[in-house]
């Protein structure tokens, strides 16, 4: 069944371009039309499987093209990092595509702001943020330092106590495999030393807060970091009207009390599209873990793994993948509890190739030129400029090591040679391996592909793995 992407790009006056369109309902759940089975160079390949291996496979056109191969499209797999793809549409959807950010800023108690702007001399400033990753102590704008400075420019001069919003249940993020505590605040510098536990977090992020703000010139009172209570906007009373009676009018005055915090100094992040490639490219359970946490905060999260992972079922049930026998256990997938099937993931891939997010560079270059077509799916591919995708690895671009910068990742050493464009998504765990991504056809259309293969846990991965590529390579030949 040909599904209807129903794609829109709205031009501002002067040619501004808007982009993306809002996120499509899907018909993705619904085959109705029996689905072709495996060519007979596919079939090929996989005759080179170990014995015991079960594979799940999807072949699609992407812009609401056909599924063009299929072999146990809707079962339900070990997915293994496949998981990330999941993760990091759903973050990028989070943060409202790739011109989106993540922010970090200072508040203080209103009953110490006055006419004026904030008082000289506050009872306690508290960091608020998103949790992501990406917040350094003096690295560039998205900083501590910036928002110390802020505050000193402002006219904080003293404060008594330095909190934290510890927004996370840190607690329920213990069960993921990564071994480092998920906290509702993170920095940057953590990467290759992480604290043990969430206590030190908590006193290393207040002591960088401190020695920030007195290296701005602001006096700091205590040493110790307190905790913040949980932010809560100021809602106005609604005293129950009687039958009959007009709805009670707005307070005019609102008490101190309950007014919610101020904000002294915030920061915005860089595009999300940097991180998202550093955790894609070379599989990185703990970047890819960080993400997921993000989604567990407020407003749209409750603070736990669970709030977090419920937020990813209902983005994929917005874009129209079918939830029947799905299950999402952690962001990185070193979970073997998680299961996706080929469908699902081939409607995640089409529907992030067919409502875009472009990288911001592809944005800018689109806006100088006033040509908003170079924003729509198809040419966002072809120039490199869907921010997902090209945070995917590269097949074949001979890296002799993952690097953490590397455009080819895990797939740089794979299909070396076959002169294929293959951008995919690696998995790999004891007996599991699964390859997941986008590949030009010899037709020239861009197809969307999901491999999936569980076997038993001794099974050699480097065979499925070349199978996986003669697999990708007979299906981009055949189409």
């Amino acid at each position: 069944m040909r599904r209807l992407l129903l794609l829109s790009l709205l031009l501002l006056p002067g040619g501004a371009a808007v982009a993306p369109a809002p996120l499509p309902a899907s018909a993705g759940a619904f085959h109705l039309t029996r689905e072709p089975g495996l060519s007979a160079g596919v079939q090929a390949a996989l005759a080179d499987l170990p014995r015991g291996v079960r594979v799940g496979i999807l072949l699609r056109e992407v812009g609401g093209g056909p599924v063009l191969e299929a072999q146990e499209p809707d079962g339900a797999f070990i997915p293994a990092s496949t998981t990330k793809l999941v993760t990091a549409a759903s973050v990028l959807h989070g943060v409202g595509g790739a011109g989106g950010a993540w922010t970090a800023q200072l508040t203080v108690p209103a009953a110490q702001v006055g006419a004026g702007g904030v008082q000289a001399r506050v009872k306690a400033v508290t960091l608020r943020g998103s949790g992501d990753p990406t917040l350094s102590v003096s690295g560039g704008g998205y900083s501590l330092r910036s928002l110390a400075r802020q505050a000193y420019a402002r006219g904080l001069r003293e404060v008594g106590e330095v909190r934290l919003d510890e927004t996370l249940d840190t607690a329920s993020f213990a069960s993921l495999i990564v071994g480092v505590p998920l906290t509702g605040l993170r920095l940057e510098g953590w990467r290759d030393e992480p604290p043990p536990g969430a206590a030190q977090a908590h006193a290393r992020l207040g002591a960088a807060l401190t020695a920030e703000l007195r290296r701005a010139g602001v006096q700091v009172a205590s040493d110790t970091p307190g905790r913040a209570a949980p932010f809560t906007p100021y809602l106005p009373p609604t005293p129950p009207a009687g039958a009959g009676e007009k709805p009670a009018e707005p307070e005019v005055f609102v008490p101190v009390a309950r007014r919610p915090e101020q904000g002294v100094a915030v920061v915005r992040s860089e595009s999300p599209q940097a991180v998202l490639a550093r955790t894609l490219r070379p599989s990185d359970n703990l970047l890819a873990e960080s993400l997921l946490a993000t989604l567990a905060h407020p407003p749209g999260g409750n603070g736990t793994l669970r709030g977090a992972l419920a937020r990813e079922r209902a983005f994929l049930r917005q874009i129209g993948v079918d939830l029947s026998g799905l299950k999402l256990a952690d962001g990185s997938g070193l979970s073997r509890d998680s299961r996706l099937s080929p469908r699902a993931l081939g409607t995640l891939l089409t529907v992030m190739h067919d409502l875009p997010y472009p990288t911001p560079a592809a944005q800018a270059a689109a806006l100088r030129a006033a040509q908003p077509a170079r924003l729509l799916p198809a040419a966002l591919y072809r120039s490199r400029g869907n921010a997902f995708i090209e945070a995917l690895p590269q097949a074949g671009t001979g890296e002799n090591v993952p690097a953490h910068d590397g455009r080819g990742g895990t797939l740089a050493l794979r299909m070396r040679g076959l002169n294929l464009d293959v951008r995919a998504k690696t998995g790999t765990l004891p007996g599991v391996s699964a390859l997941a991504g986008y590949v030009t056809g010899r037709s020239g259309r861009t197809l969307a592909f999901a491999v999936l293969m569980n076997g038993p846990e001794d099974t050699p991965i480097l065979t499925l793995r070349a199978v996986q590529d003669r697999v990708v390579q007979a299906m981009a030949q055949a189409h």
